[in-house]
């Protein structure tokens, strides 16, 4: 669903919303102090006039507003705390992508139904899968089966979540239905499969190392399409680059506060392998099946069950787009805990939530880790600067 961003996104004002949210859990509130800048902001021009930047994900569509500002016209495709294993492009979808300047995508077979629509899109704008330029060597994993099953509950969900599309007077005959591509745009889906039929793990941003590479591919793409703007696009992704390399070393601090037998993670799909990878945890298993269109069989629950059991971590997480009351009835039956606040794993959750931009995210899921698994994370040691 298209979703054009809004002009600035207040970074101080989420950040005050996280320091409340992570101190109900138990956290100390982070600070935040201004970041005196040259005066390098161009004045902003009316929207047609200006750049038209499509971005995918949230993850994207953040760093890109971080970075570009108002110099862009931009659009974000998919909403915080929707699931892109599971979204399903609309007419408006297409149409965005079709008039844009610059298309930033994950890429990795991340949102496939937009990399779909993306590659059969016959536009001169460049097309960047921005996570693949970011890490061109990616840690690899078992497909996930989002996209397997569960058709009839699947479509119901993806007719919801799309309603927003009815808004539209020249969508009303078509009533933000998913778009239809060619068979043929399928096969790059699953291009990056080794013999092993494992597949790149695109969720490269849970390490706040390879979210510094992301923002620095963000800047020189929109270098290209705005070089009047390259000043500004440089100093914004210094400043983002900067706070990012300091959360990477708070990240560390934050976790030899978690015993070490402790430091195992599990969570409903396989999302934080990067974490893992590199701030020392071990993934011991995803209970695979349990997003919020998704009911497993008993006999799959009961598997679920045995599994947790098995790793003995003193706690599993839920996500902010699975089912919650599924991952609490596994819990209750293995007799572990389910941490108290959702994990953030496919973007910020947006303005309401505690984790409303990228770097705030990267806290709030480090200090929820790191507090379930039995360690002490004070998020007063991380000061990031306001926009």
């Amino acid at each position: 669903m298209v979703q054009p961003f809004a002009a600035k996104t207040q970074r101080l004002v989420g950040l005050a919303a996280l320091a409340f949210a992570v101190g109900v859990a138990g956290c100390t509130p982070p600070e935040t102090s201004e970041q005196t800048q040259e005066d390098t902001t161009a004045t902003a021009e009316p929207a047609a006039d200006r750049p038209q930047v499509v971005a995918t994900s949230s993850v994207l569509c953040d760093l890109t507003q971080q970075i570009a500002e108002e110099t862009v016209a931009l659009t974000c495709l998919i909403q915080p705390n929707q699931d892109p294993h599971l979204y399903e492009a609309t007419p408006s979808d297409r149409r965005a992508i079709e008039d844009a300047d610059l298309v930033l995508y994950g890429g990795y077979a991340y949102e496939t139904a937009l990399i779909r629509i993306i590659n059969a899109t016959d536009t001169p704008a460049p097309k960047v899968a921005v996570f693949e330029e970011a890490v061109s060597t990616p840690l690899m994993g078992e497909p996930h089966d989002h996209e397997h099953g569960h058709d009839e509950e699947h479509g119901h969900a993806e007719e919801h979540s799309h309603a927003d599309d009815h808004d539209h007077p020249e969508e009303a005959d078509q009533g933000g239905t998913a778009v239809a591509v060619a068979e043929d745009d399928h096969d790059h889906d699953h291009d990056h499969a080794d013999a092993s039929g494992e597949v790149p793990d695109p969720h490269i941003w849970h390490s706040a190392a390879n979210g510094a590479q992301i923002a620095e591919v963000i800047r020189d793409n929109l270098e290209e399409v705005s070089p009047e703007n390259a000043a500004l696009y440089q100093q914004n992704a210094e400043v983002v680059v900067a706070e990012l390399n300091q959360i990477d070393e708070w990240i560390r601090e934050q976790v030899v506060t978690v015993p070490e037998p402790q430091r195992r993670l599990v969570t409903p799909h396989d999302s934080l392998q990067y974490f893992a990878n590199a701030y020392g945890f071990t993934v011991e298993g995803a209970l695979e099946g349990l997003s919020t269109e998704q009911r497993p069989s008993a006999a799959r629950m009961s598997e679920l069950v045995d599994m947790v059991r098995e790793a003995e971590v003193p706690a599993i997480f839920a996500e902010a787009t699975t089912n919650r009351n599924l991952i609490e009835s596994i819990a209750n039956d293995a007799n572990v805990t389910v941490a108290e606040q959702p994990l953030y794993v496919e973007g910020p959750g947006g303005e309401d939530s505690p984790a409303p931009n990228y770097q705030s995210m990267l806290i709030a899921n480090t200090c929820n880790i790191v507090d379930s698994l039995g360690g002490q994370c004070d998020a007063s040691a991380v000061t990031v600067a306001a926009n």
